[in-house]
């Protein structure tokens, strides 16, 4: 794994290139270089993690008659693409998926993507044509930054690397700023910063160095799958295809020249990619898991089946002190301010998989493929009330009497009154406004707190139709949660000791037939996961497996109330800015979280102290 820079203005130079790529050199340790493109006046920078073709040779930029390349990422089925190109004609002197892209881009323009299995980010520089190519895979597990000011136009892997040029401006964006306190991250195409934007997954963007105008293309989108007729296959045809596709999707994340493992929790989704790798081989897989002294520990049921299943296991249990090491570095590895606390223990299990192997692959996403969240279940409860009720009057009158008797600072409550405002049930689009909130704070508590206004992103745009609710929320989560706190919290974590990570559950095959799949073999009467599950279930006995689903997630509230205290007093205190927070509602707050009275908004003391630490690393000076 990579990280890749670039930048067009008036004079570059190879200096300010090598200088921004050693920002990136945690994603990159190998090698850092840069070449200058005068008459297109570019440069081209590039941090280096060797993971295929570990020769020098294989370093970047990387060029081919008028086009030079700068990749992040993996093309798992390059050394097919490179026979199909071999038979066009086409040369190779490198076993690089690298120089395969560069072949394919020439042989078929923009929509060489269509024929990569992978993830990635990468720029294409076409000297001849004057312009610039970025281009961002499927899902977002690769990022990408853009910049554009005056005659400057800048990208990167992370924004960090932005920061050594001199056109380069530090200057908050408030909507930017209003997001993360709503959802906790800050969602595409949105940043921490003006004029700072990130490029949509399933998206390439042109760049005229002639004219320093840019264009966004579209070239894959999760709903054209959605909105394709079901397949007409039996639940028992379903299946059977689906593990063929799971078990090809695993495989090809196992290509590397490096040694590689797998992040094992007790979790349907690691356990599945585990137990589909090992059962092909007779090598030990090496897996690693993190767990905790108390909370939701996954680490007995972890080490449990990685006996049964036969892999070589490692496991570490996070403390308080661990925390103390990890969280001054937050701010510095994620660039904006993020708060999944579940970033912590994902640094931990990096580390932990880094002492043994170079690549990690992770099962993320089955959640969003397969709806396996706790929330979609809520959802279908109170769609059940819904069919339930004719009138428009009386549906309104019942989700308001459900958001007062709910917590007031509740996830049921914000959808409630998100309800209260549906009037026709065939109205499936409306469903999107309510669940495009979930895990927000509700506007209420939000105007307490920060003195912005609250923000109304909608990560469902298109006018085509879905007409099943819950698939209506699986498509939401993959546009908005998924790339922009799931991924977003994996690759920066792994990226931070140097991992490569992989998610084979995000290989597009595998999500392009779980969309075109009937609902119900998803989801059935509360039976999340229903196809994946049963999958899996070949490979491990139910009775393991079959348990309350809880998450990567680690005790924080419970520390921060206790040994990390010194977190929420250092952060939350009258040194805020005035002029953004309500200092006296957050004291409030404070006390009301210390006596354990916050429910499920004591997330907004992490999302309050993340933002804190940030702003006093990145806005200090």
């Amino acid at each position: 794994m990579c990280g890749i820079i670039g930048y067009i203005d008036k004079a570059p130079s190879v200096e300010l290139g090598l200088q921004m790529a050693k920002a990136l050199k945690h994603r990159g340790p190998d090698h850092q270089g840069a070449k200058l493109y005068a008459q297109n006046h570019c440069c081209l920078a590039h941090a280096r993690l060797s993971i295929i073709d570990l020769r020098a040779a294989a370093n970047q930029p990387m060029e081919y008659g008028n086009l030079a390349i700068v990749f992040n990422g993996e093309i798992y089925n390059f050394k097919e693409i490179k026979e199909e190109l071999k038979r066009l004609g086409h040369q190779f002197m490198l076993d690089s998926d690298t120089e395969v892209i560069l072949h394919a881009y020439e042989e078929w323009g923009t929509s060489c993507v269509n024929h990569f299995i992978g993830m990635f980010a990468f720029a294409i520089l076409d000297q001849e044509a004057n312009e610039l190519i970025l281009f961002r895979d499927r899902a977002g597990v690769k990022p990408l930054y853009y910049y554009e000011h005056e005659n400057c136009f800048m990208f990167a892997s992370e924004l960090k690397a932005l920061y050594p040029h001199p056109d380069f401006h530090k200057e908050l964006d408030l909507e930017g700023v209003a997001l993360y306190f709503k959802f906790g991250y800050i969602p595409t195409p949105f940043s921490i910063f003006k004029g700072v934007k990130k490029l949509p997954p399933g998206t390439y963007l042109k760049y005229s160095i002639s004219t320093r105008t840019c264009e966004i293309f579209n070239y894959w989108n999760v709903l054209d799958y959605y909105t394709l007729p079901k397949l007409t296959l039996t639940y028992e045809e379903a299946k059977e295809q689906l593990e063929t596709i799971l078990k090809s999707a695993c495989t090809y994340r196992m290509v590397s020249d490096v040694p590689v493992g797998v992040f094992l929790s007790g979790g349907y989704d690691s356990v599945g990619v585990t137990a589909l790798l090992q059962n092909e081989r007779t090598e030990r897989l090496k897996t690693f898991t993190i767990g905790f002294p108390i909370g939701n520990n996954e680490a007995p049921i972890a080490k449990e089946i990685a006996h049964l299943l036969g892999t070589d296991h490692t496991e570490y249990i996070c403390t308080p002190d661990d925390c103390k090491g990890i969280i001054p570095d937050l701010p510095y590895f994620y660039d904006e301010p993020f708060a999944d606390n579940s970033a912590i223990p994902t640094i931990l299990v990096s580390k932990l998989a880094r002492r043994q192997v170079k690549v990690a692959l992770s099962a993320d996403a089955g959640d969003e493929i397969f709806a396996g969240y706790n929330s979609y279940t809520s959802l279908e409860k109170q769609l059940k009330y819904l069919k339930t009720v004719v009138k428009s009057d009386l549906l309104s009158n019942l989700f308001m009497q459900i958001s007062k008797i709910t917590n007031p600072y509740s996830f049921l409550r914000e959808k409630s009154e998100c309800f209260a405002k549906l009037f026709k049930y065939e109205d499936y689009h409306r469903i999107s406004v309510a669940f495009e909130g979930g895990g927000s704070l509700m506007q209420s508590l939000f105007s307490k707190i920060i003195n912005l206004p609250y923000p109304s992103p909608s990560f469902l745009q298109d006018e085509r139709l879905i007409k099943e609710p819950i698939s209506i929320a699986q498509v939401i989560d993959y546009l908005n949660y998924l790339p922009n706190n799931i991924l977003v919290k994996v690759d920066r974590a792994t990226m931070s000791v140097s991992l490569e990570g992989r998610e084979p559950l995000l290989d597009h095959r595998i999500i392009e037939f779980a969309a075109q799949l009937p609902e119900e073999y998803k989801y059935l009467d509360g039976n999340k996961k229903r196809i994946f599950k049963d999958i899996v279930d070949k490979y491990v006995p139910k009775e393991i497996m079959d348990r309350p689903k809880t998450g990567f997630s680690m005790p924080i509230n419970n520390w921060l109330k206790d040994d990390l205290r010194f977190l929420v007093e250092d952060n939350l205190n009258d040194s805020m800015d005035k002029s953004f927070f309500n200092i006296r509602f957050i004291s409030q707050l404070k006390e009301l979280f210390y006596a354990g009275k916050l429910g499920h908004e004591e997330k907004t003391i992490w999302r309050l102290i993340e933002f804190q630490l940030w702003h006093k690393q990145n806005m200090s000076n």
